[in-house]
């Protein structure tokens, strides 16, 4: 992912959710929630008759539920990330911020100091430089790429049922015996991954509420996101959203 070794995690962070060669590649969900933070939305009650009935899809069901209750969600994140070819793992971490619809940023924090933000119509990656270097930016308009699947339905621009087919593995063997891990795999082939887990919370104050998110690609690279502090519909100005790199940055053409 970066050119150092964060450099290297953020550009395999982009590659294995894409939206163009290089360009729009974060990947999320809703990991390690501090259950102190911020009042999130109050789990809905599921509806007989409005999902399927394995269990699976109802699991899926609630994940949509709860996000379509959030307009926008903060946290912070921690990234791991494994290539399976080099047997590698790097780590970064910073706060990211997702507001409906389209909208999102993710600044890493030092040394690697990159940052990715969309308003909703553009997307833009920042990634500085070592010193006495300018730093590089990538731009491009967001109806040119194809917004992850695995953020869609957080941004509010997509439906788990309708992009993926589920099936839920085994908590225990999965470190997670709190609560569901459900994987999804996409309806549509994509060359970004070949299925996420989601680690979702199952008791009732919070029911669907994703802790963390695993993104497995088609060579068995592994991204993972754990948040916390996460915080649910706070102030989150439009601004935040139309990042402006710093001056002297150098332009990379997609």
């Amino acid at each position: 992912m970066f050119q150092s070794t964060h450099s290297k995690g953020i550009q395999a962070l982009m590659a294995t959710l894409g939206c163009s060669s290089l360009l729009l590649i974060s990947a999320m969900a809703w990991a390690q929630a501090d259950e102190a933070a911020s009042e999130p939305p109050t789990a809905p009650t599921e509806a007989p008759g409005d999902t399927p009935g394995d269990e699976a899809s109802l699991v899926a069901a609630s994940v949509q539920r709860f996000y379509d209750q959030t307009q926008n969600v903060s946290a912070s994140f921690y990234q791991t990330y494994v290539n399976r070819l080099y047997k590698r793992t790097d780590r970064s971490k910073g706060r990211v911020v997702f507001k409906k619809p389209g909208q999102m940023r993710w600044d890493y924090d030092k040394p690697n100091g990159k940052v990715i933000a969309s308003d909703g119509k553009r997307v833009v990656i920042y990634e500085p430089a070592d010193e006495g270097e300018r730093g590089q930016v990538i731009e491009q308009p967001i109806t040119q790429a194809q917004l992850p699947q695995a953020l869609a339905f957080l941004m509010g621009t997509g439906r788990l049922q309708e992009d993926f087919t589920f099936r839920l593995l085994d908590p225990a063997k999965e470190g997670y015996s709190g609560g569901h891990v459900l994987e999804l795999r996409p309806r549509a082939d994509t060359p970004h991954y070949a299925r996420l887990l989601f680690y979702v919370e199952k008791r009732a104050a919070l029911r669907g509420l994703v802790r963390r998110l695993l993104i497995i690609d088609h060579n068995g690279n592994r991204n993972r996101f754990d948040f916390s502090a996460m915080k649910f519909n706070k102030s989150a100005p439009e601004t935040l959203f139309r990042y402006q790199p710093p001056a002297g940055a150098r332009r990379v053409q997609m």
